[in-house]
């Protein structure tokens, strides 16, 4: 199943309710869940991003329904990125010319 980073920042919606984080957090692992998707390391950071999760789903469309679920509830931006393993990628780096 693909691994998907997402760097999330919060705005000011979500900074304003910050108390709600833990329960927005549960709502969509839930949702994930019912994608086929799941939730694998969650973190909080300090520095450009706010948190980092890390998650699994069957396909980028389950990605997407779940990125443009939360970003429509408006407390956290965020930017998704493909995670490649290195295995695949030195299989695909032997094949080249």
């Amino acid at each position: 199943m693909p691994t998907y980073i997402i760097l999330g920042k919060y705005t000011q919606k979500g900074i304003e309710n910050i108390k709600d984080s833990k329960k927005r957090r549960e709502d969509a692992q839930k949702f994930a869940e019912s994608l086929g998707g799941k939730s694998k390391a969650f973190y909080y950071t300090l520095g450009r991003y706010d948190f980092v999760s890390i998650a699994e789903f069957p396909n980028n469309e389950a990605m997407m329904k779940q990125a443009l679920r939360q970003g429509s509830k408006g407390s956290a931006s965020t930017e998704t990125l493909v995670a490649i393993p290195a295995e695949e990628v030195a299989e695909v780096i032997k094949e080249l010319p």
